[in-house]
């Protein structure tokens, strides 16, 4: 059912009020009685009711499963993997050379 948003034209008073769409627009103000009480054109609004919604429509849609890092069998890998990995280690201690540059100056 739909949330509308009324106000009154005599003294300001706003309420909203779920409805449903065949029901009759409101025209009594709740607060003076006055018969100036109008539906506002407001942006839709909805009630999510219910549980599990989100955990069963969203939950795990974004992430993809990672792989596994040992093989199954259970060796250790002696593949280039290994050896990749301490070259890149090398890189590091070039970062030291600025300071020599500091020291010839």
């Amino acid at each position: 059912m739909p949330i509308y948003a009324y106000k009154c034209g005599a003294c300001g008073h706003a309420k909203d009020v779920l409805q449903k769409i065949s029901d009759a627009p409101l025209t009594a103000c709740p607060a003076c009685g006055a018969q100036a009480f109008s539906k506002q054109l407001t942006a839709p609004g909805f009630q999510l009711k219910g549980s599990g919604w989100y955990a069963t429509d969203f939950k795990n849609s974004g992430s993809a499963p990672k792989p596994a890092a040992a093989p199954a069998d259970g060796a250790p890998s002696s593949s280039g993997a290994d050896t990749a990995a301490a070259p890149a280690a090398a890189p590091a201690p070039s970062a030291p050379a600025s300071t020599s540059s500091d020291a010839a100056a």
